[in-house]
């Protein structure tokens, strides 16, 4: 059986990124390779995020970008401002009748989402 371990995300510059998603999402790098690729597991979060070296600049739109959920005890303006506060850049809000997100991108420029709750 295949399972899905890792979501793994590009990045010049890995311990600093994985340091501050492992501070957002309350969990700790588990490996680092050397400051080549660095591993984050957070508590439920069933998969690990890994933060790996590349020298090209991310450019346009990620291909694949993480998709979090905000509890149902969470303001969506507080989540946001918390975020941005982090060092996140908000990208706007989205939506449709029942469902909205709000896109960021983290310091090292990949995009991600915080929806409502599902």
């Amino acid at each position: 059986m295949i399972t899905l371990g890792m979501v793994t995300l590009d990045t010049p510059d890995p311990r600093p990124l994985a340091a501050w998603w492992a501070e957002r999402l309350s969990g700790e790098i588990v490996h680092d390779a050397d400051g080549w690729f660095c591993i984050v597991r957070a508590p439920g979060i069933p998969v690990a995020l890994g933060f790996q070296r590349v020298d090209e600049p991310i450019v346009g739109k990620n291909r694949m970008h993480l998709d979090l959920d905000r509890g149902t005890d969470l303001d969506r303006a507080a989540v946001v401002a918390e975020w941005v506060t982090a060092g996140a850049t908000h990208l706007g809000q989205r939506g449709e009748a029942d469902f909205h997100w709000d896109t960021f991108a983290d310091p090292a420029g990949n995009e991600f989402c915080i929806g409502d709750p599902h």
